[in-house]
């Protein structure tokens, strides 16, 4: 088959800036949002970036690479792809295509608690056009009960899904909409649904953002913040915590885990440049989280605020009454920065649920609209059910299945493939040598990495 980096006879990227603009919309999730600027905060601005830059590195230069690699090479997603490596390195094919369950079964879980979160950004975003948001102006407790009244919180799995049955559930409708979003788009088909979507999404996002932070620049009493942001703690970077910190939020907002990457991948034609592909990657994800932090430590230090713990409630709630104490722009700054967050989800919750929609249409020949239909409404029955539990679920999936993912493809790649085949699946439409070290360092620095991921979120009860 001729191809000129776009593929002819069946769906996938047309072109590399498409394929970019996917896969940085992997990456760009909401935890740029609500997690990568209190890291900054509580580890001390450039004591944590500095770190941070240097995973972001490592990872680019070998788990991305690898993992788009391994995909295209395969031209297939986790399971066909583990499969063929495992049946090049002389050892059992089917051991692979069982192992590919770990990052598929991974992805389609995030896919679904993410479905909730979307559900809360979805909410707050139409109160944003309204101006229902910056009617509530500072009053923490009005605030702070409308978000507790669309995300209830249970001790248990069972006690989620009895508040659920018993309430009709906190956020239905806002859920099925976000649903019903990522369904349109990706009914469409990874050219005509993902690539053209975010095309728009990704760069309407930045574009969100450098206003955002633009303005913070002219807000009074946001100096402290920028002050913060660029403080260097020598004595900080002797902190363990701060390592493991910096490279957990780096492994997981660079999407290594074995599923989309891998997929994403195996849409590409075969001119694609790998390592130029990773390195805009990563580039782009560590700026998007970079703007997050200059809009929200600004903000918060021009209030006095203080970043809390992060999560949800940094996004939903500390950060409102801040933005609306800014005058006559805070309901521009409410509008821009949730549209934005609502962009970085969507575009992560397809790169998601394609993992398992590329599985089911491989294994049964199916029309594609057939298991895309399929997997989104299993999907939201489940994430009906499990939205008092959301934050639990989160934690077990991305503790205990994506570093087991991220794990399993480092493995296959870098340990199971034959060198001289992994090093022309990475080099494959680049003029360019792949890197003399790439095989060495992805066997022993980045797979060590990911097993050590595995084990200290076990251990610390997440990292990421």
């Amino acid at each position: 088959m001729e191809n000129n980096g776009k593929l002819q006879n069946q769906d996938g990227f047309r072109s590399q800036w498409g394929f970019i603009m996917a896969a940085v919309g992997s990456c760009v999730g909401m935890a740029n949002v609500w997690r990568f600027p209190m890291l900054v905060s509580k580890y001390g601005g450039l004591t944590f970036l500095i770190p941070y830059f240097i995973f972001a590195f490592i990872i680019c230069q070998s788990g991305m690479m690898e993992e788009f690699s391994l995909g295209r090479w395969a031209k297939s997603g986790p399971s066909g792809a583990f499969g063929k490596a495992m049946e090049n390195g002389g050892k059992p094919k089917s051991v692979g295509e069982w192992l590919g369950a770990i990052p598929i079964i991974g992805a389609f879980c995030l896919a679904t608690g993410y479905a909730v979160i979307m559900g809360w950004v979805f909410y707050w975003t139409k109160m944003a056009i309204t101006g229902e948001l910056t009617a509530m102006g500072q009053d923490m407790s009005a605030i702070g009960g409308a978000f507790g009244a669309v995300a209830p919180e249970a001790d248990s799995l069972g006690e989620a899904i009895k508040m659920t049955f018993a309430t009709g559930g906190a956020n239905n409708l806002w859920i099925i909409v976000g649903v019903i979003v990522s369904l349109l788009i990706m009914v469409m088909g990874v050219a005509g649904g993902i690539e053209k979507s975010c095309k728009i999404m990704i760069p309407a996002l930045y574009v969100l953002f450098i206003a955002l932070a633009v303005l913070m620049i002219f807000t009074p009493g946001t100096s402290e913040g920028y002050k913060y942001i660029f403080t260097l703690n020598p004595e900080g970077l002797k902190n363990p915590e701060v390592w493991v910190y910096a490279f957990g939020q780096c492994f997981f907002s660079l999407s290594v885990a074995g599923s989309g990457s891998v997929v994403y991948g195996s849409y590409l034609g075969d001119n694609v440049k790998i390592r130029q592909s990773a390195i805009i990657c990563a580039i782009m994800d560590t700026s998007a989280a970079l703007l997050a932090m200059f809009v929200i430590i600004p903000a918060m230090a021009s209030a006095g605020g203080d970043l809390g713990k992060g999560g949800p409630g940094l996004m939903f709630v500390s950060v409102l009454p801040v933005f609306n104490s800014m005058g006559g722009v805070a309901r521009l700054i409410v509008i821009f920065f949730y549209v934005a967050i609502l962009f970085a989800g969507v575009s992560s919750v397809i790169n998601l649920l394609e993992v398992p929609i590329n599985f089911l249409q491989d294994q049964f020949k199916l029309k594609r609209w057939i298991p895309t239909v399929i997997v989104h409404a299993v999907s939201l029955a489940i994430a009906l059910m499990i939205q008092p539990w959301t934050s639990q679920w989160m934690d077990m999936v991305s503790i205990y299945i994506l570093p087991l993912g991220a794990v399993t493809a480092g493995i296959m790649f870098f340990w199971i493939m034959k060198k001289d085949t992994a090093i022309a699946a990475a080099q494959l439409g680049s003029e360019k040598p792949v890197m003399k070290w790439f095989i060495p360092f992805g066997k022993y620095v980045f797979v060590p990495l990911c097993v050590l991921c595995f084990v200290l979120g076990i251990a610390w009860g997440g990292i990421g």
